[in-house]
């Protein structure tokens, strides 16, 4: 195995115990999703250093790398210095319990995703067949996507602070058009890394983003578990929402 891979899994082991003792001292998990976006970042420049692909290939890999990590990072971090603990965090304590074990094994958990996300990464910055077209194509993908990203979280973030809308749903912008805009583009972001990867023998580990991260979506914490929260939260006026407004895709709205 790469060595490169290894000094990635040392760093998530290391970086996730460190959000473990956090989580002890504090009874917070949230920090772990903004520990695992920057981990992911910066092993995208593990591997750009050590890879073996052209020098442009190895700067895309660091550079989009590195911005999707400290965006998504901070934007997390931001979030959780008003809300504390995610909703996702405090449903799990509340039925898992709060038992060491329990939440070590959760933290090992989100040490190997924190690999496995990195994978396409590393199978970019090893690409010997990486082309200008590609390359051109994964930028726009990850411009657009990211862009978008970014958007919806502010349109989010300025709908919340306005006590005016307290209680309300946001329909603003790009939440008029998808349930979740802010999901769908960090999905689309992945498929950047797939574009770099394209002529790599490995180019199927370039999937591991995008797969992992619909399934997660989908089905897992993403999705599900907002809607429901907001189902609680805002009633009808939320039904009347899923009704009219694409729930992932970004697409007009019903009348």
């Amino acid at each position: 195995m790469d060595g490169a891979i290894f000094a990635v899994i040392a760093l998530a082991l290391a970086g996730m115990s460190a959000v473990y003792i956090v989580e002890r001292r504090s009874g917070i998990a949230g920090w772990v999703d903004v520990a695992w976006a920057l981990m992911v970042g910066i092993a995208a420049a593990i591997y750009a250093v050590f890879g073996d692909a052209s020098l442009l290939q190895r700067a895309l890999v660091a550079a989009m790398g590195l911005v999707w990590g400290l965006r998504l990072g901070l934007h997390l971090a931001a979030r959780m210095r008003r809300s504390n603990e995610d909703g996702r965090y405090a449903h799990m304590r509340k039925t898992l319990g709060n038992g060491a074990a329990v939440w070590a094994g959760f933290f090992v958990f989100q040490a190997a995703l924190t690999v496995m996300f990195s994978l396409p990464a590393w199978v970019a910055a090893n690409n010997l067949a990486s082309s200008s077209v590609w390359q051109l194509i994964a930028l726009v993908i990850f411009v657009g996507a990211v862009g978008g990203e970014a958007i919806a979280d502010r349109q989010l973030a300025r709908f919340v602070a306005d006590p005016a809308n307290r209680g309300k749903v946001c329909e603003v912008g790009l939440w008029g058009w998808s349930r979740h805009p802010n999901y769908f583009f960090e999905w689309l972001h992945w498929f950047a890394w797939v574009a770099l990867a394209v002529g790599s023998p490995y180019w199927w580990l370039s999937l591991a983003g995008s797969v992992l991260m619909l399934v997660s979506l989908l089905w897992v914490t993403g999705i599900p578990f907002v809607e429901a929260q907001s189902l609680r939260s805002r009633g009808e006026a939320y039904r009347d929402y899923q009704r009219r407004v694409s729930m992932f895709v970004p697409w007009p709205a019903k009348d």
